[in-house]
């Protein structure tokens, strides 16, 4: 039997209704933003919204939320989680994730007394997270898991609920993510990890690309057919000009491209 939107929708409105006061972590993608939307809709006196700015969220993200809130009138505020003065998370170790999430959480709770929610998926048990394990902590609730719903019902229910311009969104995880494990996350770098897959965006209009920081030097990755499409001199090229974005960063050194593999910068003893 085929879930219908209204089906997603129920099942959703089942798992806020038993909240009260929430406190949603919007991101400014598809699975965090619909959250919010549809827990603003469903009890919009009881519903805030708070997306935290930092060298590792593309400033696309927080434009894109801004434009959407604004005329909205949607009840968001913007902060500082404070991951970069956490050394830990400056070291990026393998659960780096849990450190990020943990001052995310922290700072949220100092600004209210709500449940706060995350945009988790039914998607996201299938991979490696192990900001789960900072919600748990933090009594954090994922609606979208508790109520069985994966990220293809999520975009449905963006689509059907007017949020155009986030239905489409890739999925893309932090910056911090292209990083490989055991090299520290530093602005520069990010910023640079940044406009590199902007440009690139732009240019090869890819299905998907990473841009990863690595020990040896900086590696696209791209889905295979869009690099596939691109011969050893192009890449060459491009990766010339990826090059140049680096220069800033102090981060000289050959840029490489490969197909592009989930998570393929957590590497380690303990990776999964």
């Amino acid at each position: 039997m085929t879930t219908t939107t209204t089906d997603l929708l129920d099942a959703l409105h089942g798992v806020l209704d038993t909240l009260g006061p929430v406190a949603v972590a919007v991101s400014g993608g598809v699975d965090s933003t619909t959250l919010g939307a549809l827990a603003l809709a469903r009890n919009p006196s009881e519903t805030r919204l708070f997306h935290a700015v930092s060298p590792a969220v593309p400033p696309e993200a927080t434009e894109r939320l801004r434009a959407r809130a604004e005329p909205e009138g949607w009840p968001l505020s913007i902060i500082d989680a404070g991951e970069f003065a956490d050394p830990n998370y400056l070291r990026n170790p393998v659960n780096r994730c849990f450190y990020c999430k943990q001052n995310l959480y922290q700072t949220v709770r100092e600004h209210t007394a709500s449940t706060v929610l995350s945009g988790a998926n039914l998607d996201d048990l299938d991979d490696f997270r192990p900001g789960l394990k900072a919600a748990a902590d933090h009594a954090v609730r994922h609606p979208w898991i508790e109520a069985r719903i994966d990220k293809a019902g999520i975009r449905r229910l963006a689509v059907a609920h007017g949020l155009h311009e986030f239905a489409d969104l890739p999925a893309s995880p932090c910056l911090s993510s292209r990083v490989e494990t055991g090299i520290g996350i530093a602005g520069d770098d990010l910023r640079a990890v940044d406009a590199a897959e902007r440009l690139l965006r732009r240019e090869l209009a890819p299905e998907t690309v990473r841009c990863r920081v690595r020990a040896g030097g900086v590696v696209i990755e791209l889905d295979p057919p869009t690099l596939a499409g691109i011969d050893r001199h192009e890449q060459s090229v491009w990766g010339e000009r990826v090059r140049a974005l680096f220069a800033p960063a102090g981060r000289p050194g050959a840029v490489g491209f490969a197909p592009y593999r989930r998570g393929s910068a957590v590497v380690g003893k303990d990776a999964p």
